[in-house]
């Protein structure tokens, strides 16, 4: 049996554009031993899979030699087991039994986990050899990149003003001051070509930089030289801004927690917390870990993870995840989850790893730069040589303008434009809540055309609700305080929807002496002297005669979908009380915005027909698939798919795993940590059904902004490539074509992570 490779994740300090990821993905797979390497520009990460730890150092050796920093990722320890980096869910739904005619039923949830251990992460491994890129938690202005950019600032200012007072030593100072700028690129493009990678910027700004002071153009040479390291200090700082955004979530988690032991409270580390450990939060303050609160009831302001701007609810054995807001009260929580994996540390994980899967487009714009550059090469040295060999022309003059065709076709803008976009859109929809399995299944999204929703949990709430209390011989209040005073202890979901209803009526409930269940049919017990009875319809009839026009009632809110228990008190019926699964408050017009953007809905459930037909009618929905059994939902999706329509399947990711893999799309609808992302292509982390249509409309808006960026950057080429060759422009604004369309090309990037979205 093979063993498994060595899987190891890094920080890339330096990397700043497409360019960069390139060179290093090249020299890194030219290694022998190395199964598997994935970099990303826009996350700033290469991810390694090697035979061994000497080829991890082989790894770091080759990357540190082209100029950059490196450092272990989320703290792993290097050469650390590929298999071990698997995460474990183990997920047990939750069944629902719809007919209230018993109490004996268990309903259990788990979710475990299991994770790789994580080690103390390892010191940054330094030593960035004339790459000019620094480390990237400092401002940007005290990075080497810009003491390089400064100096060479410096070094042309100065020669400006020696040839300005002593002209015969001009193009000497200005060679000089080109050579400051142009000794670490020209160490990089070396070293590139020594890692077998020729065709890089650094060697056509090399070449070009060279040529330039041969032709004696050694003031246009130092000037480029100068825009060149500018436009790099740029692309590093807006490249900077994108990574920024996703991973300023980290700075929502406190630092410290008031950890609970033996009665007391002491101060400690929030990174130090271990499962299972109790917490106090109080109001005002960040939650510091994912957990369950054990005591007490508040408010919680749950935006910075799921972009829910109304504060919700919470109270005993309710989740709460880190970096959430505690509004009201007190709250003692026990922790489900170490720092290093808790909700926010997650979402930053699942978006980096994201970034590096590339999309269809980033893989032909990958392939069409590795030409594109030799290509530049030859059309500049063809530019240069052809006018003065066959028609006589001034060979300085055309070997001016072949130096700057060679500035012009540097292909950073190009390269840049798609990954640029895709980074932003993965970060924004993170932030709001909505997590995206890479570029590949962002680009999907656009090309939707019927979106198939589970009913349980993702149209509806995927609990009941109390909808109607009626009265008979007793009043409404009586009927309800009488059966939750029968429920109280149980954990039926239908006993938990009336006695949530009596909370929130603020009833006081009446204490019930013999209570217990008669298995397949209700409750009894004696409360104040009364013998009760509550249970389904059919027992009740058994307990007292129902009159027709009760029973009729009884029918009429079964056709809505509700289930119905009588509540019978010294042999005479007393009321009814109706529960379901309601629809989710932006259920219908989340399905309405779908409509607007042209998708066709389809409901899937496996709840009977009655019900589903009743939510679906009250949604607007009318096409409705209920009584299914997981292999039809698959079936369905498949069968949409075959007339044609791009299928996206929304469901829990967990019941629903068949047809959410065999749709186009699958969309898990969950919270928190429980987002399934491990069956499903993306997820949304608050169970809003309007963030389909988001996402849908973040992925149609990311591939306009691509559009806008490759014509940025081609644009621009093309129009400084026409008025070169007539004359008009020269070497330094040549270099305008490169630099100023890569930083007009992030920054166009950067608009999506505006806060409309």
């Amino acid at each position: 049996m093979t063993e498994p490779g060595l899987k190891q994740r890094y920080r890339v300090e330096g990397m700043d554009c497409a360019s960069c990821a390139a060179k290093i993905d090249t020299a890194v797979r030219r290694l022998a031993g190395v199964d598997e390497v994935s970099v990303s520009a826009t996350a700033g990460t290469m991810t390694v899979t090697v035979e061994n730890g000497t080829r991890l150092e082989a790894v770091e050796r080759a990357v540190r030699d082209l100029g950059y920093g490196l450092r272990p990722r989320d703290g792993a320890e290097a050469g650390k087991p590929a298999a071990a980096e698997v995460q474990g869910h183990d997920h047990a739904g939750c069944g629902h039994d719809h007919h209230h005619d018993h109490h004996d039923h268990d309903h259990p949830s788990g979710h475990g986990h299991s994770h790789g251990a994580k080690g103390e992460e390892a010191p940054a491994l330094s030593g960035l050899h004339g790459h000019d890129h620094g480390a990237e938690d400092g401002p940007f202005w005290a990075s080497a990149k810009a003491r390089l950019t400064l100096a060479c600032g410096v070094a042309l200012a100065i020669a400006y003003g020696i040839g300005h007072l002593v002209p015969s030593l001009d193009s000497y100072v200005f060679t000089a001051a080109m050579l400051v700028g142009l000794l670490p690129i020209a160490r990089r493009a070396f070293a590139a070509a020594r890692a077998g990678i020729p065709f890089t910027i650094e060697t056509l700004m090399t070449i070009a930089a060279v040529g330039a002071v041969a032709i004696q153009a050694s003031e246009e040479a130092a000037m480029v030289v100068f825009l060149f390291l500018v436009g790099e200090l740029l692309e590093g700082v807006a490249a900077g801004r994108a990574r920024a955004s996703i991973r300023s979530l980290t700075a929502l988690v406190p630092k410290t927690a008031l950890l609970e032991t033996d009665g007391a409270t002491r101060e400690v580390p929030a990174d130090s917390l271990a499962i299972g450990a109790h917490i106090l939060v109080r109001p005002g303050d960040r939650i510091p870990a994912d957990g369950v609160i054990r005591r007490g009831e508040s408010a919680i302001n749950e935006a910075p993870v799921t972009g829910e701007s109304t504060p919700v609810r919470k109270g005993p054995d309710d989740p709460v995840f880190a970096g959430t807001i505690n509004g009201e009260s007190v709250l003692s929580v026990q922790v489900t989850a170490a720092a290093a994996d808790n909700t926010i540390a997650r979402v930053i994980r699942l978006v980096e790893e994201a970034q590096e899967a590339k999309s269809p487009t980033e893989r032909f714009i990958d392939r069409f730069s590795r030409y594109y550059t030799p290509g530049v090469l030859a059309a500049g040295a063809l530019v240069a040589m052809v006018p003065p060999l066959l028609f006589g022309a001034h060979w300085g003059e055309w070997i001016y303008k072949g130096l700057a065709v060679l500035l012009i076709g540097c292909p950073c803008a190009l390269v840049i434009s798609t990954p640029a976009a895709i980074a932003a859109s993965l970060s924004a929809g993170a932030r709001r809540g909505l997590l995206v399995k890479g570029g590949a299944v962002l680009e999907d999204f656009r090309r939707i055309t019927a979106v198939a929703f589970d009913k349980t949990g993702t149209l509806t709430e995927g609990k009941p609700r109390v909808t109607d209390v009626e009265g008979l011989a007793l009043s409404e209040t009586e009927v309800l305080r009488l059966s939750a005073g029968l429920e109280t202890g149980s954990s039926h979901p239908l006993a938990l929807a009336i006695l949530e209803r009596a909370k929130a009526d603020q009833l006081v409930l009446p204490a019930v002496e013999d209570a217990r269940a008669l298995g397949g049919k209700g409750l009894v017990g004696k409360a104040e002297g009364r013998v009760l009875f509550f249970g389904s319809p059919q027992a009740a009839a058994a307990e007292a005669a129902l009159p027709d026009d009760f029973s009729a009632r009884i029918r009429a809110l079964n056709d809505e979908g509700k289930t119905v228990s009588v509540l019978v008190v010294d042999g005479a019926v007393a009321g009814l009380i109706a529960m379901r699964d309601e629809a989710r408050a932006d259920a219908r017009s989340g399905l309405e915005a779908l409509r607007v953007l042209g998708i066709t809905t389809v409901m899937l459930t496996g709840d009977n027909r009655r019900t589903a037909n009743a939510i679906g009618k009250q949604l607007g929905m009318d096409d409705i698939r209920a009584e299914l059994l997981p292999e039809d939902k698959q079936a369905i999706v498949q069968e949409l798919r075959a007339r044609g329509q791009v299928v996206a399947k929304v469901g829990d990711g967990i019941n629903d795993a068949p047809a959410l893999a065999a749709a186009d799309v699958g969309i898990a609808m969950g919270g928190g940590t429980d987002v399934a992302l491990e069956t499903a292509d993306a997820a949304i982390l608050h169970g809003r059904v309007g963030d389909v249509a988001r996402m849908i409309a973040l992925s149609r808006g990311t591939m306009r902004n691509i559009t806008e960026n490759i014509t940025i950057a081609l644009g621009l080429k093309a129009v400084f490539l026409v008025t070169t060759i007539l004359g008009i422009t020269g070497l330094w604004p040549a270099i305008l074509a490169d630099t100023g369309a890569t930083v007009l090309v992030t920054m166009n990037a950067l608009r999506l992570l505006s806060p409309r979205l």
